[in-house]
């Protein structure tokens, strides 16, 4: 009788738990593929120009086979708008995931410190053309998490609801507005001054 058989010659059922477990391992194996690929990407567009990259160069960074690859992204375009949007998710929802108490409705001394620290980034974006493409997809995800923000707060009339859709994006537009401001000018101001000022210019509007 085979090993997999009990007593009755049945073969046991998988249990969900071990389905479970293999489903979790699997989206592990997926996370750090899709890790790797958008680490080496980024990398590479701090060494030459984003339109001069290649797919084999990434690959070859990530140490990645071409068939992997295209079963999570079309193309470099792709790889690189993937890794945009999950950085975007992860700071414009930062605040709400932690439970912060406070009236910020955005992240901006964590997100300008970042991108500070990573001007070399910043810079291979501009020179790239993909910085317009980076502050469209910021726009509409700053305004969702800033919405939220907003309507979790008890500061805001009840008056203001219909209109906090049209603010927020809104202040979206001027958080981003504010940082490149802040970038051209040399990041002179510390990021918790413009976290102060942002949220200044929020309350005066909203209130």
């Amino acid at each position: 009788m085979s090993r997999k058989e009990n007593s009755t010659g049945v073969k046991p059922r998988v249990t969900a738990r071990k389905r479970e477990e293999k489903r979790r391992r699997a989206d592990n194996r997926i996370r750090r593929t899709r890790n790797r690929l958008g680490a080496a990407l980024i990398a590479l567009m701090q060494e030459k120009p984003f339109d001069q990259l290649t797919v084999q160069e990434v690959l070859d960074r990530a140490v990645v086979g071409r068939s992997t690859f295209y079963v999570h992204y079309r193309d470099k375009d792709d790889l690189f708008l993937s890794e945009v949007e999950e950085a975007l998710e992860m700071w414009t929802t930062a605040l709400s995931r932690r439970g912060e108490k406070s009236h910020r409705v955005a992240p901006v001394a964590e997100f300008f410190t970042h991108v500070a620290e990573a001007r070399k980034l910043y810079r291979a974006f501009v020179d790239s053309g993909r910085i317009h493409a980076f502050f469209d997809l910021a726009e509409g995800y700053f305004a969702r998490g800033i919405e939220q923000r907003l309507r979790q707060s008890n500061r805001v009339s009840s008056e203001l609801t219909p209109e906090l859709g049209a603010r927020s994006r809104g202040l979206a537009g001027s958080l981003l507005s504010l940082l490149k401001w802040w970038i051209d000018r040399g990041a002179k101001e510390s990021p918790q001054s413009m976290d102060e000022m942002f949220h200044r210019m929020v309350w005066k509007g909203v209130q």
